[in-house]
């Protein structure tokens, strides 16, 4: 196995948190060659379909799909505490819910797991995938009627003139009994080898702890990937999804992904039950 590793993150500030200190000498990484490569995670998601890089970000919907070939990564993982993506409509809209009678949605992409989460909650949509930083764009512009927002877009949708619909970090806290909201992983292929699997999980933990304690030049870093936030909106989103379940799932971390599964299984949105693995450091 070559020790050039191939690592796949999306274009966002949490994502830029983790790796930073890997990716700029701050940290030991352990005789490996780290090669990056930032692309939007419905991107990525497709890459991991191809098996295309040692290590990448995928959505928890796609592991459904990949847990054959990939495992999961831990530490890693984003999980909303009760907060997560959020359906917006235009402010004069009379839009339902969990009924959308038939209302055109913006969605980020099939594999993500937002659109999966939709889904299982709504019903009676039309979808229309868009990338997800053109969806406010469509909803303002009216070529949907409503639009499902991931990452920074999550906190600024009030202040860009959009309501509520629901927001699927809460729903989901009250249906699952208070279980964080699994949204993405970082996840290495079954081809690289278990030690240096081994040795990823522990850069990667090594790399985000680094973050944490250098936090002002990491805040930095990152909010160059924040589409425009500003320093106290780019910490706010750091901190929403690099949480103590990104150090470590747990049990709770775990059943939460596995009653994301369930449910999707029990609705016929993916085909099986993943029987998935978890590599720590």
């Amino acid at each position: 196995m070559s020790n050039i590793i191939r690592i796949g993150h999306s274009p966002d500030p949490d994502d830029a948190f983790m790796f930073y200190a890997m990716l700029n000498d701050k940290i030991d990484n352990q005789g490996l060659r780290i090669e990056e490569c930032v692309e939007d995670i419905e991107s990525l998601n497709n890459r991991a379909l191809n098996g295309e890089l040692e290590m990448t970000a995928i959505s928890w919907h796609l592991l459904s799909k990949v847990y054959k070939s990939y495992a999961v990564l831990d530490p890693g993982a984003s999980m909303g505490l009760g907060y997560g993506p959020v359906l917006i409509a235009n402010k004069n809209s009379d839009i339902s819910f969990p009924d959308l009678k038939g209302a055109k949605v913006a969605l980020p992409g099939p594999h993500t797991t937002a659109t999966l989460i939709m889904r299982i909650f709504a019903s009676n949509f039309v979808e229309e995938f868009v990338p997800f930083d053109e969806i406010m764009a469509a909803v303002k512009n009216k070529d949907v009627d409503a639009g499902l927002l991931i990452h920074e877009g999550q906190i600024t949708y009030e202040e860009e003139g959009f309501k509520k619909v629901v927001d699927y970090g809460e729903l989901w806290h009250q249906e699952s009994g208070g279980l964080p909201l699994p949204l993405g992983t970082n996840a290495i292929s079954k081809d690289v080898d278990s030690e240096t699997a081994k040795k990823m999980a522990k850069i990667l933990l090594d790399s985000i702890v680094w973050g944490e304690k250098n936090r002002q030049e990491t805040n930095d870093y990152a909010r160059d990937f924040g589409r425009g936030l500003s320093e106290d909106k780019n910490d706010r989103f750091i901190k929403m999804y690099v949480n103590n379940k990104t150090i470590s799932l747990g049990n709770e971390g775990v059943s939460a992904v596995n009653l994301l599964f369930k449910l999707a299984f029990d609705k016929g949105l993916i085909q099986e039950m993943p029987d998935w693995d978890l590599i720590k450091p």
